[in-house]
């Protein structure tokens, strides 16, 4: 079977079975989801959502933010991973949205990755789920679990993978697509121990059919 028919199957079972898929970070505005999701880095949404209510209450703004040294932003995040980096980077970021972007985070793809702690990965989520642009951010599970259902082939990086997604999917999918493989990946094709017993998409995988 070809991707653009799996692709087909896989679109149809997750419309069927997870018509409503969207982020687990919790936020507010565009700019508090910019940060969550530079706190995600190898950092589970779970951890960051305990670390973002009291940071957002010291700095809701990125005009707030910008105000202070990354050291005062490191003891609100300190208990996520790589804190003294992403104090960094979240200040510079806030620092930049105000002398560059009027203080607002932007929407296309050459003017996020300007900013300090986003990648190409960050600026993919932002588009999509704050523009609903047709953006299809790739982390681990979405690399793993495209790789796993045939979606991609020989997809050596995260951006090879994001650009055959993006192929497959119609664009007006993409932005739901990225949560479908996310969530599927999180709590169903686990990386170390996939539940496929509980896997509706078992049949296309080819983890689990390749042939001994």
């Amino acid at each position: 079977m070809q991707p653009k028919e799996i692709c087909d199957k896989v679109i149809e079972w997750f419309q069927q079975n997870m018509p409503v898929a969207e982020t687990e970070l919790h936020y507010h505005d565009p700019f508090q989801l910019l940060v969550a999701v530079i706190l995600s880095a190898q950092c589970t949404d779970k951890r960051v959502n305990l670390i973002t209510p009291a940071l957002f209450q010291c700095f809701p703004t990125a005009a707030k933010m910008a105000e202070v040294e990354p050291e005062e932003v490191f003891e609100e995040i300190k208990s996520c991973s790589y804190p003294n980096n992403k104090a960094k980077n979240l200040v510079g970021m806030a620092r930049m949205l105000i002398t560059d972007f009027q203080g607002t985070v932007p929407e296309e793809m050459e003017e996020l990755i300007k900013l300090p702690g986003v990648g190409r990965k960050t600026a993919n989520v932002i588009l999509s789920v704050v523009f609903n642009k047709p953006a299809m951010a790739v982390d681990t599970h979405v690399f793993r679990i495209s790789a796993r259902l045939g979606l991609t082939v020989n997809s050596k990086t995260p951006e090879d993978t994001e650009r055959q997604l993006v192929k497959l999917f119609p664009p007006e999918l993409l932005p739901v697509a990225h949560h479908w493989l996310i969530l599927h990946g999180r709590y169903v094709c686990i990386a170390r121990k996939p539940l496929c017993q509980q896997c509706g998409l078992e049949q296309w995988c080819l983890k689990v059919n390749v042939p001994h």
